[in-house]
Order: structure tokens, then C-alpha cells, then sequence
């Protein structure tokens, strides 16, 4: 199928978005263009205008309006990645931008009785898990990730992974996405599975409307709408590859690790099973074998695989202790139903705050950091005692007879001389698992309000080889010292970490990251490891390839993974 625009107009692009979806929705100031071209932490750029459409068939025409005008077109959800992939990087493009965010079109439709989701393209992972929930049912991420309000799409483009251990990166082969071909021409590919017509408008409206029946549902395509292999894959502890990695040639396909370069319009995923029976397993040690001895075990010995395996270093819980605590208590006393609307009212203020030029930078924050030292401290007391004993912590969940399984295996193997561990209470694991996902932003919130002292903080996220034991980082002093405060943390069984590096004003981060890239190398790691290459790193030859074949013409986020910004990728 494809649709062919009418050839560039007479009337100016802008215009015509405007004609498309209403004056009040496409954005051409500064001001008004300004949370939407700026990256959380990484990113910035002008654009010609932001373009917020209403329906998938809006959508459809904003981009055949853009390639006739032959412009780079940026797709955008909650904007909530590190590395700036969903935003202009610089000015030095050689055509306008056009960002089109699609918040507005968050609707989805649970098929096959909710083991199936078809996702639109602002669909958030807090909205599906609140669909899913009266279901006994779960999507692929829970608020283990590292962003608040993220989207469904933004994890399958980036072939992000996420906490829990047995459901693997986030993947799907059934997408219905558009592309510009060679020549120019945008083309609309439906390979959802589902029966909705040849032509793209009455496709994409009756998609967003549910217009099909049961009937309409291809069960047997062939294409898998998950990552039905990772079990295997993280139980291999002797491998010398990583688990999983956002560039791994196996899961880039169409939609999949995309980085932005198709317009997805719909994904259909599969969903999960609730666990409705859990426990939570603290454990402390200052002896980094004896935890990997614990994945190890564990990954493949254990007849139940654990949920998810969270570590947490305790520089890093100090970190989050303070400068997480408001994300914290606004999860654990609000719920997560409110905290997309709250982060978005956040983003408004700073965006208010960067026009008025007597106001500080960060003052959101600053407040936010004020109100949450008046509170008493949030953790239970057996956590501040293990994080005051042991550096490196470690939070595993079971679920089923894994309980038991994790229970009888760590009486056994604990206590240590350099170790212990302590079963949760319902009120500990929840505050346990809220702490770690706290971790995430207490590197943001440090720099805001130390501003004078940060120059800016290096992140890093990167997946080790299965079988490496001396898994726990050691930095050469000359690229230490410019360091504030090293945070590490990540998604253990996996061997995923996170590790962001404050670092003191004056040095130059750049420099102190290419490196650490090079001690990565040497270690055998694959980074990034989910927060995908934006344009902070570059992408290997199997993404690139990726890239160029879904985007021959580039046109969609050119310069992603440090690539060529220019037409046909020149």
C-alpha cells in the first residue's frame, strides 16, 4: 500500500499542518517548541514547528505533508530518553524539523481476552498497566524502568529491556508503521496482523476506532509479538556475549529498534500473566563474588527464575536516599495514575522558568528538593542498616513456588562473614523496589541543585558478557578524580548496569567518556545496553544497516547513533 502525496504546495508547510490539525496544535515559538526539542538530560535544537496530531489518520497526512515538503521529520512520545534520540541534536541539519509528538493518541485495544494489546502511538506503560491490572494481566514493564511516564513505543524502538528477568528486552515483529522509500514516497506497511483494508486512511481509522471483529485477528502469522526466547538466553551464565543489548543483530526488525527512523502508528504485543503470589529477598555483602555467586545459582540451578534482581550500590542508595526521596513519596502516597500528569506539569514550569531570565535554572527542582528534606526519613531501618554494613545490596523477587525455592537456598548459603540477607515484609519490598526505581533520578535532581559544582553528569549503560565474575567497575585514578560521585546500580541477573558518573565543574565530560568507552571494550561489554545509541554514542555497523534500510532517504531523526544528518544519508 502506499499513499502519494500531491506534490510540494503552494501554501506553506506550516500552514498546512495547521490546516491538518488545528491552529492550536502545531507550535512555532521558542517558548512554546522549547520541553519538546530539549532532551531530559541530553539534547537541544530549533525546529520549524511541533505538531501534535489527534488521530492516526492526522498522523498519516502531517508526514505525507512533510516528505512533500522535504523536511526531517522527528517522532516523539514522552520525550523521557536519556540520550536524546527523540530530539534535534545542534543546528547543523541541512533541512528543517519537524517534530510530531503524539501524545494525544494514546488509546490501545486488548484482544485475544487481554493476552494480546494493539498499542497507538502515545500509549504510556503506566496506562497498559492500569488496562491490564482488573485483568489479572501485566505488560512487559512495569515501574522498574528508568523513566517516568514512558511509552510503549519508545521501548520497542529502542529494543529497551527493563527489570523483569524472564520477559526479555521489549519486541515485537507486528507492527503498522510508514516508511519513505527511495524515491520519496511514503508507504504504509501493516504487518499487525489484523484485517482492516488496503486503503492507508481506512486502515488507520479503523484501527484507531476498533472497527474489526475477533475474525479480523490473525493468530498464525508467524511473527512474534515478544521476546519468547530470553529464558534461555539469561540462564546461559558461561556465555561470553551479553544477555541482551539494544544493537544485538537477533532482535532488530521493521519496528523493532527502528530509533525512530519509520512512523510506527500501531504495535501489537503480547501481555503476562500477574504474579498474584511474592516475596522480596534483601541481601547485603561486601564481597562482589559472593553476589555473583547468588545470579549464578540462581540463573542455573533454580527451577523458577526470579521476577526481577535489582542492585544497588550504596554510594547510590545515598544518592537516592535524599535526592530521590520526593519520587519516592509521590509513587508510594499518590500512585502512578497521577505522576504522569505531575512530571507534566513540571515540564511546563521549567518551560515558563527558561523565559523568565531573573529566575534560576532547575528552580522546580530546587523546591521540589526543599519540600522533600522536611519529611523523616522513608526506609525501613533493616535497609539503613544493611546500606550503613555492606556496599553492594541486592533486591531479588520471587514469585510462586520460587519462594520457597530462594528462601531454603539463602538460609542455607547465608549468613557469611561478608554477607547476610533478610525476607521483606509486604511494607519492605514495596519501599525496597520504590527505592531502587528512585536511583534512576537522583543523579538529575544531584545536579540541579549542586549546579555550581556539576559540570554535568556522564551515564552509562552498558550489558557484560554472561559469564564475567569480576563484574564490579574499577576506574584508573586519573579518570576518578574528576569524578563526584559514582552511581551504579542496574538490572543484575542480566548483568545490565547503569552507571552515571557526576562529574565536577571544569572538566570536560565528552573526553572522560570516550575514555571510559575504550575500558568498556577492553571488558568485553555492549553499550548502551537499553537506553539506546541517541546521539551520545555510535552506532555499530548492524544498527546502522538497520537504519539505512528502513530509511533509504533519511529523512526520519537523522544523526541518530552519530550518523550522517544529511538527505540520503550523504
Amino acid at each position: 500500500m502506499s499513499g502519494k502525496s500531491a506534490g510540494q504546495s503552494a501554501v506553506p508547510l506550516v500552514d498546512r499542518l495547521r490546516s491538518i490539525v488545528g491552529s492550536s496544535f502545531v507550535l512555532t515559538s521558542s517558548g512554546s517548541t522549547q520541553r519538546y526539542r530539549t532532551g531530559i538530560r541530553f539534547g537541544t535544537g530549533p525546529v520549524l514547528a511541533v505538531v501534535r496530531p489527534g488521530s492516526l489518520v492526522e498522523q498519516w497526512r502531517v508526514l505525507q505533508a512533510c516528505a512533500a515538503a522535504g523536511v526531517i521529520v522527528i517522532m516523539q512520545a514522552s520525550n523521557t530518553g536519556l540520550t536524546g534520540g527523540s530530539t534535534p541534536d545542534g543546528d547543523d541539519y541541512d533541512r528543517p524539523i519537524v517534530i510530531v509528538s503524539t501524545l494525544r493518541m494514546a488509546s490501545l485495544h486488548l484482544i485475544d481476552e487481554g493476552r494480546q494489546v494493539i498499542c497507538l502511538p502515545g500509549a504510556t506503560l503506566f496506562h497498559l498497566e492500569k488496562v491490564l491490572r482488573p485483568l489479572g494481566r501485566e505488560p512487559h514493564c512495569l515501574i522498574g524502568s528508568s523513566c517516568i511516564g514512558a511509552s510503549v513505543f519508545g521501548g520497542i524502538c529502542n529494543n529497551s529491556g527493563g527489570s523483569l528477568i524472564h520477559r526479555g528486552p521489549v519486541y515485537t515483529e507486528m507492527t503498522l508503521y510508514a516508511r519513505i522509500d527511495e524515491a520519496g514516497q511514503v508507504e504504509l506497511i501493516n504487518h499487525l496482523g489484523v484485517r482492516l483494508g488496503d486503503d492507508p486512511e481506512t486502515i488507520l481509522r479503523g484501527l484507531e476506532s476498533g472497527e474489526f471483529t475477533a475474525a479480523d485477528i490473525d493468530h498464525d502469522t508467524g511473527r512474534a509479538a515478544s521476546d519468547r526466547g530470553y529464558e534461555a538466553d539469561v540462564r546461559a551464565v558461561d556465555s561470553d556475549t551479553p544477555a541482551r543489548f539494544n544493537a544485538d543483530p537477533r532482535k532488530l526488525f521493521e519496528s523493532a529498534g527502528s530509533a525512530g527512523k519509520v512512523m510506527i502508528f500501531a504495535v501489537r504485543l503480547d501481555t503476562f500473566v500477574r504474579d498474584e503470589r511474592t516475596a522480596v529477598f534483601y541481601i547485603g555483602s561486601n564481597d562482589t563474588g559472593e553476589i555473583e555467586g547468588v545470579r549464578r545459582h540462581m540463573l542455573a540451578h533454580f527451577k523458577s527464575l526470579p521476577v526481577s534482581g535489582e542492585y544497588i550500590h550504596r554510594d547510590a542508595y545515598r544518592i537516592a536516599e535524599r535526592y530521590g526521596k520526593d519520587t519516592f513519596l509521590a509513587i508510594r502516597h499518590l500512585g502512578t495514575d497521577r505522576l504522569p500528569a505531575l512530571f507534566a506539569l513540571k515540564g511546563r514550569f521549567d518551560s515558563l522558568v527558561q523565559r523568565l531570565p531573573f529566575l534560576p535554572d532547575g528552580l522546580s527542582d530546587r523546591i521540589m528538593q526543599f519540600v522533600a528534606d522536611l519529611f523523616p526519613d522513608h526506609l525501613p531501618k533493616r535497609m539503613t542498616d544493611y546500606r550503613d554494613r555492606y556496599e553492594h545490596h541486592l533486591i531479588v523477587k520471587m514469585a510462586g513456588d520460587g519462594i520457597e525455592e530462594a528462601r531454603a537456598w539463602l538460609t542455607s548459603a547465608f549468613p557469611t562473614a561478608t554477607g547476610a540477607f533478610f525476607e521483606c515484609t509486604a511494607d519492605e519490598g514495596e519501599k525496597a523496589m520504590l527505592h531502587r526505581f528512585a536511583v534512576a533520578g537522583g543523579a538529575n535532581r544531584y545536579r540541579a541543585v549542586h549546579h555550581r559544582e556539576v559540570q554535568d553528569i556522564l551515564a552509562l549503560d552498558i550489558a557484560l558478557p554472561r559469564n564475567t565474575h569480576d563484574w564490579c567497575e574499577r576506574l584508573p585514578a586519573e579518570i576518578a578524580a574528576p569524578m563526584l560521585h559514582k552511581i551504579y546500580y542496574g538490572h543484575f541477573f542480566c548483568h545490565v548496569f547503569h552507571q552515571e558518573y557526576i562529574v565536577a565543574k571544569g572538566h570536560d565530560t565528552v573526553v572522560l567518556e570516550h575514555a571510559m568507552w575504550k575500558l568498556l571494550d577492553a571488558r568485553g561489554a555492549q553499550y548502551p545496553a537499553e537506553h539506546n545509541v541517541g546521539h551520545l554514542y555510535n552506532a555499530k555497523p548492524a544498527l546502522v544497516c538497520h537504519y539505512k534500510s528502513l530509511d533509504p532517504c533519511n529523512c526520519f531523526n537523522p544523526g541518530i547513533g552519530r550518523t550522517s544528518k544529511f538527505a540520503h544519508w550523504r
